[in-house]
């Protein structure tokens, strides 16, 4: 009797491992939609911006569907008078990319600029974060005389 329980045991055990090991595939086997912006480190860097060229700054931001799944950019909100224009709506396929565009201006002094864009998309990360970053300088005028 004792070992009718034993084995019974033991195939219990081993049924439900098999169980959680075929789950655990499938789980892998399909990662669903993955978002990535394409810039690296998921910053977009001006770089340095003169004051006496400053204009209104437009960007078009691209991220691409890394998944194998469709994925769908939901909503998009910037920050600290950023405006988000446009996204791509419709779903992404597996490979194919997407755009943001964002809006904004900057003020004519010297200052570090610092916005961030955020994405919330089926991405099982949920949200994706874009920093903008760069530099608003007063040209060197000696310095462009020696040139």
């Amino acid at each position: 009797m004792k070992r009718k329980v034993f084995f019974l045991g033991l195939i219990f055990i081993g049924l439900f491992g098999f169980t959680l090991m075929s789950n655990n595939n499938l789980i892998i086997a399909s990662d669903g939609p993955k978002f990535e912006y394409t810039k690296e480190a998921n910053t977009f860097d001006l770089g340095t911006l003169y004051i006496d060229e400053l204009e209104e700054v437009n960007l078009e931001i691209e991220f691409e569907n890394k998944g194998d799944k469709p994925l769908v950019v939901t909503h998009v909100r910037a920050c600290c008078g950023t405006r988000v224009k446009d996204w791509t709506k419709e779903p992404i396929q597996p490979g194919e990319k997407g755009t943001i565009e964002v809006h904004f201006r900057l003020a004519p002094r010297p200052h570090n600029i610092s916005r961030t864009v955020v994405a919330m998309s089926n991405d099982a990360d949920g949200q994706k974060v874009l920093r903008i970053r760069g530099r608003v300088a007063e040209r060197d005028e000696t310095l462009d005389q020696q040139f």
